[in-house]
């Protein structure tokens, strides 16, 4: 019976599709083809151009080929440079000691690599230390200084820290140690008193090194140095590779001097003489294609965030890594030749970086640091193989903290939600080395920024927090600054400590930050889209086109392409909750079918048979076939599935005929929202909400099941029952 079905629908029940809102570029085309034909390119490619802010022949050419970009002097750029540059040069004329206080992940462990292996070469005698993650937390701290001026120490150069830590700076300087911090994080309130701070967040705006990393620092400080030694010969390269394999780990904007070096190194990596970047291609499978033996530790996201993974937005400091048993290059393989050319910003953000961040999340430090200074192939290969093994641990930490996680919010926030615009999650017994990169995967999937900790002690707190495009993470650290211990960060993601008595109060702050920063269309994680495309323009050429782009990363994002109204054809889940899927599209009488991959995506399984879809385009070798698929980013209900009616006071009823069978109809309301009711002469109604792919589909509610509406036999039902409808208005 109708009535039957009278009872509150529960949303989450029929809401299978991934909350997203999409942002599709205003397409230019008459620009973008006076564009194109004045540099010679395709309308599309000067489309995407157009997209990332470049609209004039110098902009055009400085992108395309960034080495025509004339550089300033560093010198004249960072006000600090030419101190450091001769307090380094007098430690090692006098052989005074050098030791670097590095941080635990793949940028501050590369930039101690670069800064060690450098400062040696030109003849320093330089140590370092890196703080305890579990125990100590982020940036130099005063154990350190005491330790380092115990060991007769002069100078202390901290790498990728250093900016927020005042008080361990200032007992350095009280101890009569010389200090150079070379840092990127924000700055806070009242600058450490260091002899030099190096950190681009102090120089121009319009600086094209504003956007470089920790090891970016450090990469300029080394070579400078070297140059000013008349030393650098021999130097630049394997700098260079340390310098792409943390810039592209640490989610750097892919612009400026990062643009300019980073395609430079993806061009040396794979012949690069350092072991330690040789043991970690082998080990990772990178230029393996099928043969490859990456694994589980093969990484792969479908959104920013990261991940966000949200791509891009900024996105938070980590990419969202899934766990998958399933080889990765086996679901889609990247390439397939043994050594290739050149990497690609994925093969270093889903292959190395992320081996190399799990040891600083779960395991000790020196690991990656011995790998990366060493010159023994041997030892590479031994610390390679702890870095594989270790992120397999990491990762099966995520998953078990990432379902708790879930939990929780589902049992204490999710009714809330809107209302307080942010999450604080927080329980003991989570590994404080993983909990950033859940705080990532919570913001993917329900699209508020994310504050995650664990206690440290009975009354110490300690976490991680990552943000969307319009909430400032830092901003909101300092907001809540009276109640914090230590913190830092930038505007994507920050780290945090407080008392564990003002957990209700920090929350309270930060839903009140959050609700003077967010408005409700703002929580639902942005979909950035380039450009429409129809399936039967998508192959082989277009793909190389899009080549002119890369290396593509933060600031310069993969494109992402739209298609309407495309049928799912196929479908299945592989690996740990990855739906693989075969997609239609009909063009002038003809069926045009593309494969495609959405990772982590298990939770929507199965899709609607009709979405429109949007998606980054990936290579797949494989057995020595070459295709072109897709990577799923967002999907909706195609346009033409959306149904669209409204509530009366009094429900309208009518009756109707379909396909020679009786049925009445009605629209009711149900809550806050109407809800369309089909009914047969059996008593089965079909109960459907407007927006919704899904409906329910009995005589009464508790039996009910789920049906997907887009399917031909039930859409033509729900067409024929509006249209009687309309008809007794």
């Amino acid at each position: 019976m109708a009535d039957q079905l009278t009872s509150e629908l529960p949303d989450r029940r029929l809401t299978r599709l991934p909350i997203q809102r999409w942002q599709i570029c205003l397409e230019k085309p008459e620009f973008a083809q006076q564009l194109a034909d004045l540099m010679n390119l395709s309308p599309i490619i000067s489309q995407l151009l157009i997209n990332r802010g470049m609209e004039t022949k110098e902009q055009v050419q400085a992108f395309l080929d960034p080495e025509s970009l004339n550089l300033p002097s560093p010198l004249s750029e960072f006000p600090d440079l030419a101190i450091s540059l001769e307090l380094l040069e007098s430690a090692i004329a006098s052989k005074e000691k050098i030791a670097i206080c590095g941080d635990y992940d793949a940028d501050g462990m590369t930039s101690t690599a670069l800064l060690l292996r450098s400062l040696r070469t030109l003849g320093a005698d330089v140590d370092y230390a890196i703080p305890s993650r579990m125990h100590e937390g982020y940036g130099i701290n005063k154990r350190i200084v005491e330790e380092f001026s115990h060991e007769g120490v002069k100078l202390i150069l901290t790498v990728d820290n250093g900016i927020s830590a005042y008080d361990a700076i200032a007992f350095a300087r009280e101890l009569n140690l010389k200090v150079i911090i070379t840092d990127h994080h924000d700055i806070p309130q009242q600058l450490p008193p260091a002899n030099a701070i190096l950190n681009p967040k102090l120089i121009a705006e319009s600086s094209p090194y504003r956007s470089v990393a920790g090891v970016g620092v450090a990469y300029i400080l080394a070579v400078s140095l070297a140059q000013k030694l008349g030393q650098a010969k021999g130097l630049i390269q394997p700098m260079l590779a340390l310098f792409t394999l943390g810039t592209i780990a640490d989610l750097a904007p892919l612009v400026g001097v990062n643009r300019r070096w980073v395609k430079r190194g993806l061009q040396q990596l794979p012949k690069s003489k350092l072991a330690g970047v040789q043991a970690l291609i082998q080990v990772a499978g990178v230029g393996e294609g099928d043969k490859g033996s990456g694994g589980a530790g093969d990484e792969r996201i479908h959104n920013s965030s990261f991940l966000n993974p949200n791509s891009r937005t900024d996105v938070p400091a980590e990419r969202l890594y899934p766990n998958t048993d399933v080889p990765a290059e086996r679901l889609y393989p990247t390439r397939n030749s043994s050594n290739p050319k050149s990497l690609k910003p994925e093969d270093i953000g889903f292959r190395l970086g992320p081996r190399i961040n799990a040891i600083g999340r779960i395991g000790d430090p020196q690991i990656v640091i011995d790998l990366l200074t060493t010159d023994d192939m041997g030892i590479a290969l031994a610390r390679a193989m702890q870095c594989e093994a270790i992120n397999k641990q990491r990762q099966q930490m995520c998953s078990e903290i990432e379902l708790e996680a879930i939990a929780i919010v589902e049992a204490e926030f999710i009714s809330s939600l809107q209302q307080d615009r942010v999450l604080v999650v927080v329980k003991s017994n989570w590994h404080h080395g993983v909990i950033g990169i859940v705080a990532s995967r919570l913001v993917e999937r329900y699209g508020v920024p994310v504050f995650i900790a664990t206690y440290e002690d009975e009354t110490h707190i300690r976490g991680s927090a990552r943000g969307i495009p319009e909430f400032n993470v830092f901003a909101a650290l300092e907001y809540c600054h009276d109640l914090l211990g230590k913190y830092g960060g930038h505007k994507a993601a920050g780290g945090f400590s407080f008392p564990a008595e003002n957990l209700p109060a920090l929350r309270s702050l930060l839903c009140e930050f959050a609700n003077k920063s967010l408005e409700l269309e703002h929580i639902k994680p942005l979909i950035k889209i380039d450009a429409k495309a129809n399936l039967d323009e998508i192959n082989s050429q277009l793909y190389q086109q899009l080549n002119v782009l890369h290396p593509c990363g933060i600031d310069n994002p993969d494109p992402v392409f739209w298609t309407p109204d495309v049928q799912v054809i196929e479908q299945k889940i592989v690996g740990k909750g990855h739906i693989k899927l075969t997609v239609a599209q009909i063009i002038d009488n003809r069926q045009f079918k593309i494969k495609a991959i959405a990772w982590r995506w298990g939770d929507y399984f199965p899709l609607p048979s009709k979405v429109d879809i949007a998606y980054k385009l990936r290579e797949n070798n494989f057995n020595g076939n070459t295709t072109i698929e897709l990577e799923l980013m967002g999907v909706r209900l195609a346009k033409q599935s959306h149904l669209s009616f409204t509530s009366t006071s009094t429900p309208s009823k009518s009756a109707f005929e379909y396909k020679q069978r009786h049925y009445t109809c009605g629209i009711y309301q149900n809550g806050e929202l109407p809800e369309l009711r089909i009914k047969n002469s059996e008593g089965k109604v079909l109960a459907v909400q407007p927006g919704e792919s899904k409906a329910l589909l009995g005589t009464n509610r508790q039996d009910a099941k789920i049906v997907d509406i887009s399917q031909p036999q039930y859409d033509g039902i729900i067409q024929a029952a509006l249209k009687a409808l309309k008809s007794v208005r």
